[in-house]
């Protein structure tokens, strides 16, 4: 449940433009919006309750040692791109995704939650806000100045969500919006006309930005994915927007055809049960694997 007081100016645009974008999305994978009361000057927003979101899940993993098994890493993609991909279809853009928005239920259902800054978008696109998505999740093209942009925003941000899934740790994890840059240049390498047509004409694009060149090896060591993996990361964590690949384009990848049904989906009170008993084992740092 979500309440939002009244102030003089009435109900706030985050709460309106939620409920515009939610109310009529029905998916597996999204947050149920149940119900909508305003009484006593307070508007309620009534949501199905799932009592942990994806960054807690990861952290108690991580306080084993461990990392979170594969089949989880790629059962939680694919329901996250099957999510986005019905949102893009319907031209709803998310705009903050980041593990704390994205729910996780003991049956290993993911729930993306939290569509305050969701908006429709239009074709062809038009100028937005660029104060929009969590800092580390923020694509280059808004931190270079840009105010046009649609679904390749999320995608950005799916890429980053991935990588911290399957490494237990933030990809790019920048302190403010100039660090954010370099921590993505110094992997991805230093924009310029020939890797990003355009990228010159970004308000904060500046040629005298330090040098750095694409460096596969760091991708795959810092996200933790290999094979087909990093290479789903790859095509999604590219700098033109246009060429990053789609929610549904990247469901279609050999990456989710390999090893089995991408339908299967692992339970996650098992996981939570083996977390509790090595956290609280006095052998609990030795190590041994989960299954």
């Amino acid at each position: 449940m979500i309440r939002t007081d009244r102030d003089e100016e009435g109900i706030p645009s985050t709460c309106l433009r939620e409920i515009s974008c939610i109310k009529d999305l029905q998916h597996d994978n999204i947050v149920t919006l149940f119900d909508i009361i305003y009484a006593n000057s307070k508007l309620y927003m009534v949501f199905e309750f799932i009592d942990r979101d994806l960054k807690k899940l990861m952290e108690m993993v991580e306080s084993t040692g461990k990392m979170l098994p594969q089949i989880y890493v790629k059962s939680f993609m694919w329901q996250l791109l099957s999510a986005l991909s019905y949102c893009h279809l319907r031209r709803i853009v998310h705009r903050d995704l980041k593990p704390q928005n994205i729910l996780v239920s003991d049956s290993g259902v993911i729930k993306i939650a939290d569509f305050g800054l969701a908006r429709n978008f239009s074709f062809p696109s038009r100028n937005y806000t660029h104060e929009v998505v969590t800092l580390w999740y923020r694509p280059p093209e808004i931190l270079l100045g840009s105010q046009r942009y649609s679904t390749s925003l999320d995608m950005w941000s799916l890429g980053c969500i991935f990588a911290e899934i399957a490494s237990s740790k933030p990809l790019f994890p920048g302190e403010c919006e100039i660090s954010q840059l370099f921590k993505i240049f110094e992997v991805i390498g230093t924009p310029n006309s020939k890797n990003w047509p355009g990228v010159d004409d970004y308000p904060h694009y500046k040629a005298v930005f330090p040098q750095w060149s694409f460096d596969l090896n760091k991708l795959e060591m810092m996200s933790g994915l290999s094979g087909h993996g990093l290479d789903v990361l790859r095509e999604i964590l590219r700098y033109p927007p246009e060429r990053r690949l789609t929610a549904k384009g990247a469901l279609s990848h050999r990456y989710f055809l390999q090893n089995g049904s991408t339908h299967h989906r692992p339970t996650v009170s098992d996981l939570l049960k083996e977390c509790q008993n090595r956290t609280s084992s006095p052998n609990s740092h030795q190590e041994t694997p989960f299954f």
